[in-house]
Formats: C-alpha cells, structure tokens, sequence
C-alpha cells in the first residue's frame, strides 16, 4: 500500500535534513551580487551568481548592522557568510546571511572611493588648479615602463606629428609593489627638469593592473606639481586617482601624445588655407581700395581751388555780359519809354497848343481862368500866347446861355 505526503511534510523533512548537515551551518561563499533589493523591515533579498550558477540569499537586519560595513549593489564581488536552509514556505533553499565582505576588486573599489573622496575634499580636484598645456611644446617628460606598447605608441605618434618634439622617458614600474612610489619620482624628477609637458600612464588593465595610479603618492606628486600633467592610463570606462588630478585627462597613452604635441602637418595645411584666404581678402579689398581711390581722386580733381576758381570765372563773366547786356536792353527800352512820353507829353502841353492860334488865360496871382465867372470888370487878367504875354482889362463880360 502506497503512502501519500503532503507538500508540507515533504519541504519539512527536506528543511530537517539542511539543518542537520554541519557542513551547511556555516559556509563561506564567493560570487557576484545580482538583484539586490533593500526591504523596508531592513532585510536585504539578493543572489549570488558566479559562470553557472545562481543561489537565492537574505541578509536579515539583525544581521545586517553588524555584518555589513557598506552599501551592498548590483555587480560587487562579495564572500558571503552564512549558513543555507530550507524556506519550507515556498519550498527553496537559500543562504541565510551573517556577514558580507567585499573580495578582490571589489574592497580595491572601497579603498578608491574612500580615497576619491577624501582628495576631493582636499581640493586635488579643483579645476581652478588646472594648468592649461602650451600650445607647442619642446621637451615632453614621459613616466612609464620601458618597455611595453604604451612608449612604442607614443614615439611613433611624436615622430608623425612633430618631429622636433624631444622626448625624456622616466622607466617606472607601472604595477605591482613600489610602482607609486616610482611613477611618484619620475613626476618629481621631470618637474624639475624644465620639460613643458610630463605625461604618465600605462595600457589598459583591470582595477588591480592599474591600482598604482590609485595611490597616494603619485595624488600628492601630481598635486604639487608645477609642470602640466597628461594622465592616460588606457582605461576608457573607469578614471583613476591619477586621471582626477591629473590637468588634462587622455583614453590612453597614445591620445595623451595627441593632446601633448599639435600636428604639425595639419597645422601647415590650416596655415596654407589661411594664406591663401588672407592673399584673396587682400586682393579684393585692393581692388576696392583701388576703386575708391579712383572715385576720391575724380572728387578731388573736381574740387581743385584753381579749377573751381576758373569754373566761378567763366560763370561770372557770363553772368557779367549777360547783365551788361540786360541793362543796355532795359536802357534802350527805357529810353525808348522815355521818348515816347516826351511827345505824349509835349503833345499835351497847353503851351503846344498855343502855336495853333491859341491862348492861355491866367488870373493876376497865376491861376487859369477857365470860366467867365472868375473874370471881373475893369480887372485885369493875362493872356499867353505863343510868342509872349498880354495884360487884358475886360471891358464887357457875357456869358453864354445854356
């Protein structure tokens, strides 16, 4: 006779036998951290997932204060404490963590953010205290392994892009114990040494390759340097200590002798294009310049004293004969006006009239007597003739009847 369990009884007996395996009650566990969720009792859900693999984890908040030092997220690599057991709800197993401690690159990260922070509290960051590169530089300082593609990189570039640039290479160890120390003393030694521009870095590596740009020393070497500094340590995605204090910041090394050394090449051909703009310009603003000179002069050819003086003479004598003839025309008009009064008026003068037989009769004290009225009897009055005068006493006085 078959017996039949329960799902309860099953995920029971299942919880039952996790707990009495020993090896289980306290188990150190290395992986990523993936789907890391904070709860608002204060328990943290996440998984842990290494090449093949998945495990369902919770860190509970009573042991979260005391076995957690830092924020827990998504991509740490982390050694997990703990022991595994069976959730008999919902029938999985999970680890049930105590304590969490970052592994490898991941305590390396703390370490930098630690120290991230701290400089740029300091002010190592600053960029008022950025020195700006020269423009063409003479002597660049270069602190990198002697060997390796990052100096062969950085020759070739100099040599194609200038190749009057002197390059001093300081051999420094570029990873593992006293590279800080070394990369340090080549910045110090080159800041000394009067070059224009030091650069310092390495190809691309992991967060360990690269940790002596994450030290102290080469912070402090930068920070107090005098000379600009061109950090590339080839790590596009991650910036080193370095790269933050560094005043100008390149991919990798090569980049870093881009930004150092100007192309000269490119520099003539932008210089012959401006050359040849600027003799253009300079073309047609002498033609315009001819054109206006041309123009100015016609203008002071016009207003030459002499020529306008001679121009008012011309003017003025024809404006002179012009008004002479106008007066000799308006005095022959006149006169001709004139004589033709003088008859008029000689034709009605009453002693003109006299020469046809005619006389002309005054009163004693000069008036003309043109009335019978104005005369008296026995008193005399004047007749003129054309020829002379008569005194006249009216004898007998008539008037004519109407």
């Amino acid at each position: 006779m078959k017996h039949i369990f329960s799902v309860t009884q099953i995920n029971s007996y299942i919880h039952r036998i996790f707990e009495s395996d020993y090896a289980l009650k306290k188990i150190y566990l290395k992986g990523e951290v993936s789907n890391c969720k904070y709860h608002s009792s204060g328990h943290i859900y996440f998984t842990l997932k290494d090449e093949k693999s998945t495990l369902r984890c919770v860190m509970f908040s009573s042991d979260r204060f005391k076995g957690l030092a830092f924020h827990l997220e998504d991509g740490q690599l982390i050694e997990a404490c703990g022991n595994i057991s069976v959730y008999e709800q919902a029938g999985t197993y999970q680890l049930y963590v105590r304590k969490i401690e970052l592994a490898g690159a991941g305590e390396l990260y703390v370490r930098y953010e630690r120290l991230k922070q701290e400089l740029a509290e300091k002010g190592y960051f600053d960029f008022e205290r950025k020195k700006l590169l020269p423009a063409y530089p003479e002597k660049i300082g270069i602190v990198t392994a002697l060997t390796g593609a990052a100096i062969e990189d950085i020759r070739s570039i100099a040599r194609r892009r200038n190749q009057t640039v002197q390059l001093y290479l300081y051999p420094a160890k570029v990873q593992g114990e006293g590279a800080s120390a070394e990369i340090a003393r080549g910045i110090r030694y080159f800041d000394k040494a009067g070059v224009d521009i030091i650069i310092i870095g390495r190809g691309g590596g992991s967060i360990e390759d690269l940790w002596a740009f994450n030290e102290m020393p080469v912070a402090d070497a930068i920070y107090e340097a005098d000379t600009p500094i061109i950090s590339g340590t080839g790590h596009e995605v991650d910036m080193t200590i370095a790269d933050y204090c560094a005043d100008v910041r390149a991919a990798t090394p090569s980049a870093a002798c881009e930004l150092a050394i100007p192309d000269m090449q490119s520099i003539f051909t932008k210089l012959s294009n401006y050359r040849e703009a600027l003799d253009m310009q300079a073309e047609q603003r002498c033609a315009q310049l001819r054109q206006q000179m041309i123009l100015l002069q016609r203008q002071l050819e016009a207003g030459r004293p002499d020529r306008k003086l001679l121009k008012h003479k011309l003017l003025y004598e024809r404006l002179e004969n012009r008004l002479s003839q106008a007066i000799k025309e308006k005095y022959r008009s006149r006169q001709q006006m004139f004589s033709r009064y003088v008859d008029q008026l000689s034709g009605l003068a009453p002693t003109n009239r006299l020469k046809g037989g005619y006389a002309f009769a005054q009163t004693k004290d000069g008036r003309p007597v043109a009335s019978i009225e104005q005369l008296e009897k026995e008193v005399p009055f004047f007749l003129t003739f054309s020829d002379g005068e008569a005194e006249v006493i009216p004898v007998h006085l008539k008037k004519n009847k109407k």
